[in-house]
């Protein structure tokens, strides 16, 4: 097996170091494609003699594809900027890439997320398994928002996290949910959704009792509510985005 690790970036000068860090073992090459950053992010990239690439970004899905197209290798490991590969995962690539007779064609991993101060195991985060170690040839990524990879072939799981390290803080954590809210409202005009007032009113609510008691996160405590809270606002703003959209096209 030889890999390709693919990384997307913007202004990740803080966190780029490390994901590149848990990764560098088992790559055989590091693709970096980077939507312009004004930081010391393609400093750092070059550090480590990674191929880049400029790109300016549209969506999360074109932005991958673009980076996958880059790669060399047959084997792709997708990670963001702010992830990392664990101890047990990182033996675990080794040990396959030893292998002359992989079967699969995409390995499931399990993703474990640092939020406020700890680990979250519930909340609908945990296992949270994501389709990044995959053959090039047999896949592609889809969506705009909260993107996913359609993979033709069989699919195996590996031991071992991806280590996320996904929001800075509280303001970054609401930023991000201000701008993926709004690529999601243009989509739901795109799709003509319907009763857009009701589902602004009905779904929010809805989406905090998922996340905090059918997806366990009271567990989680503090955190927990905090990720029911956020998600059922982000929820809303998206319908309320919609709504305000399609009122300026008229």
């Amino acid at each position: 097996m030889k890999l390709s690790v693919v990384i997307i970036t913007l202004n990740e000068e803080d966190r780029l170091r490390d994901a590149l860090e848990s990764c560098r073992e088992v790559a055989d090459e590091i693709v970096v494609v980077d939507s312009f950053s004004t930081d010391r992010t393609l400093e750092i990239a070059s550090q480590y003699r990674c191929q880049i690439f400029k790109k300016k970004f549209t969506d999360y899905g074109s932005q991958k594809n673009f980076a996958l197209d880059k790669a060399q290798h047959e084997w792709i490991l997708n990670l963001d900027a702010d992830e990392r590969i664990s101890d047990l995962l990182n033996e675990e690539i080794k040990k396959l890439k030893q292998q002359t007779d992989i079967t699969a064609d995409g390995f499931l991993i399990n993703r474990k997320t640092h939020y406020l101060g700890r680990w979250i195991k519930h909340s609908g985060w945990y296992p949270d398994r994501k389709l990044r170690l995959f053959k090039k040839d047999k896949s592609r990524w889809q969506g705009r928002v909260h993107e996913r990879l359609e993979l033709k072939g069989k699919i195996r799981r590996l031991d071992g996290d991806i280590l996320h390290f996904t929001y800075r803080d509280m303001n970054d954590h609401i930023k991000r949910i201000n701008r993926y809210s709004a690529m999601q409202a243009q989509d739901i005009v795109k799709r003509k959704t319907k009763q857009l007032y009701l589902r602004a009113i009905v779904l929010p609510p809805v989406t905090f009792l998922r996340f905090f008691l059918w997806k366990t996160g009271i567990l989680d405590g503090f955190p927990g509510f905090i990720i029911a809270l956020i998600s059922s606002w982000g929820t809303a703003l998206k319908y309320l985005k919609a709504i305000e959209i399609k009122k300026q096209k008229k």
